[in-house]
């Protein structure tokens, strides 16, 4: 069975030691997967444990109470708790619920004044209290390991360190999810329409995942599918459509899916690092061949290479697929 490489990506967060052999890991892990597991980032094992601990109390409150923060009441802000086979991909629905988060930004930041989708505050539930706390802690610490893996990417396209964030991530847009997904009968788990999240890429740059000791992650390689089981200590990482665009698919948006775990539950904490929300996703100038237009091949048969606007633009248009009665509100 295949495995992801995993990468020591401590010189580039310490911003000490050779950051060279870093950056050639990065580059074949993007070519040959789009996908690798990261160490040496930083992240308190601590904090991530009381995040898990907070997501599991509130997971396991009656629906009700988790509904006094469900998402249409977070508005264009596009924030809060959706319950399971809430969110679709490829117009089928997910077996998880989730939170959502992002940056919290308050009433008199420019792009909440101007009522701009996907910006605001962040809706928390009364209990358990801690969640609000890990969550802004976590959010914080990845968006500083987002920007150190940036420098990485930088390097693996053979720019400068400050490339993305001069060009992409100077003001990124940061949102992080927690996905609870339910045990799934026994009988269930052979059968292949059975997916906790159907087979998918990211929309965005770069998604640092932590995931709980369960597993389920399943990336689509060359040779076909491989899991990509838990490993302590470390984070998952895979590139969005923006770098496959920006690269001509150099390196790939690789697809992914779920399946879930008989008889247990399974939670993970996807988090997105992406381009701002008003840059323009432009392809770099980069030597040697180009790799054909896979758009035929894709799950959502999209073209990357002929894409044109804003991030925001991209990102829009993906949310009205996925929650179609949030995503009408944000297009208005």
């Amino acid at each position: 069975m295949a495995a992801l490489p995993v990468i020591d990506v401590g010189p580039l967060v310490a911003g000490t030691g050779p950051v060279a052999p870093v950056a050639r890991a990065i580059d074949a892990a993007c070519r040959d997967h789009g996908f690798f597991s990261i160490t040496g980032h930083g992240v308190d094992e601590g904090a991530q444990t009381r995040l898990e601990a907070a997501a599991r109390t509130f997971f396991a409150l009656p629906e009700d109470e988790k509904a006094a923060i469900a998402m249409p009441r977070g508005g264009r802000a596009w924030r809060g708790w959706f319950p399971p086979g809430g969110e679709l991909t490829a117009g089928v629905p997910d077996r998880k619920e989730g939170l959502y988060f992002g940056a919290e930004l308050g009433p008199d930041h420019p792009r909440v004044a101007s009522a701009t989708p996907l910006h605001g505050s962040n809706l928390f539930p009364e209990r358990p209290a801690e969640l609000r706390r890990a969550v802004l802690d976590h959010i914080a610490a990845l968006t500083d390991l987002g920007h150190a893996l940036a420098r990485g990417l930088s390097l693996a396209l053979g720019l400068d360190q400050g490339w993305f964030a001069r060009h992409l991530t100077a003001d990124p847009l940061v949102l992080f999810r927690v996905f609870h997904y339910p045990p799934s009968p026994a009988a269930e788990v052979p059968d292949a329409t059975a997916w906790g999240v159907g087979e998918h890429t990211d929309y965005g740059l770069l998604t640092i995942l932590r995931q709980d000791e369960v597993g389920g992650l399943e990336v689509r390689t060359a040779t076909g599918w491989i899991d990509v089981p838990p490993a302590p200590g470390t984070f998952v990482c895979n590139l969005g459509d923006m770098l496959d665009r920006m690269t001509g698919g150099r390196y790939r948006s690789t697809p992914h899916r779920v399946r879930p775990a008989s008889g247990v539950g399974r939670l993970s904490f996807p988090f997105f690092f992406d381009p701002g929300w008003e840059t323009e996703v432009r392809p770099l100038p980069l030597a040697g061949p180009v790799p054909p237009d896979d758009a035929r091949t894709r799950w959502d048969r999209t073209s990357l290479r002929t894409l044109h606007g804003t991030y925001g633009d991209y990102l829009l248009g993906k949310v009205a697929a996925v929650f179609p009665a949030l995503g009408g509100e944000a297009l208005s």
